[in-house]
């Protein structure tokens, strides 16, 4: 598991990396959980552009980001997304709940 992430104008970006899959999703979750409660931003970005695969263990990554965002009343997006994500984002339903963009730094 490895990320980078920044805090800029009251947007958080968390720029995934590799794959999304269950030996390393309970870290994201976890780190991510941490830096929404440490910032409390209003918008928050994560960034699929260097992810190359994901399972559902992914989805569970964005929900649980989406719910985070949710107890402070921020918005989630998902951005950069590769088709392979994007489909299973959109098979299970994500893209009705979570806004994708291609270009990360539209707010």
């Amino acid at each position: 598991m490895k990320f980078t992430s920044f805090l800029e104008n009251g947007c958080l970006t968390v720029a995934l990396t590799g794959e999304i899959d269950h030996h390393c999703a309970k870290g994201y979750i976890e780190a991510i959980a941490g830096k929404i409660e440490a910032y409390t931003p209003e918008v928050c970005i994560l960034d699929f552009q260097d992810v190359q695969f994901i399972d559902s263990s992914g989805v569970a990554v964005v929900i649980n980001a989406l719910r985070s965002m949710s107890q402070i009343e921020g918005k989630l997006i998902l951005s950069n997304l590769g088709e392979q994500p994007k489909k299973v984002f959109r098979t299970s339903g994500i893209d009705r709940l979570v806004e994708f963009r291609e270009v990360q730094h539209e707010i």
